[in-house]
């Protein structure tokens, strides 16, 4: 397992229509970005049409050099209840788009690192939806990590326009 901290919830949803242990878990890091709503709303929809489910991903990232370590504790507490409320809302979310709960993992430390780790960790986790970013900057800094370690990597990655509407998503999907 990783060195950071992590949490997992992992929530049982009796509605789920695959059969135990095989249903597909669709991952979407989390972030406050537009474009994560996109993969969001894909992976919800694509859960809801094949019997599968949500995983969300959220790594809180470390404050960086500090000289105080009750500064830096209070930094990560702040850090960790922003993305817990944040993950309530997005739990809610894919609630109401595939009826059932998602599963949640809270991790700390860099983004990139937590990713690959789970990815390595949970077999469970059967397909990546990321959305590339819809501006100038890029597709992102996780997918241009990706674009080098695809071959590395046990599961298939979707990457969504960031910029399709909720109709376009909704005939993808």
């Amino acid at each position: 397992m990783s060195e950071s901290k992590a949490s997992e919830i992992a929530m049982n949803d009796p509605k789920s229509t695959s059969p135990p242990g095989r249903e597909r878990i669709f991952l979407v890091v989390v972030d406050e970005t537009e474009e994560m709503r996109v993969a969001l709303r894909y992976a919800a929809l694509r859960a809801s049409h094949t019997g599968g489910r949500v995983a969300l991903l959220c790594v809180i990232e470390p404050p960086g050099a500090q000289q105080f370590a009750a500064i830096e504790q209070r930094m990560l507490e702040e850090r960790r209840e922003a993305a817990e409320e944040l993950l309530t809302k997005l739990t809610a979310e894919v609630k109401d788009t595939c009826g059932s709960v998602p599963v949640v993992y809270i991790r700390e430390g860099r983004r990139r690192d937590e990713f690959f780790a789970l990815i390595d960790e949970e077999p469970s986790i059967s397909v990546v939806v990321l959305a590339s970013g819809a501006g100038q900057e890029g597709p992102g800094p996780l997918i241009t990590a990706l674009i080098g370690r695809t071959g590395q990597l046990r599961v298939p990655i979707t990457i969504v326009p960031g910029s399709l509407s909720n109709e376009q998503i909704a005939a993808l999907a």
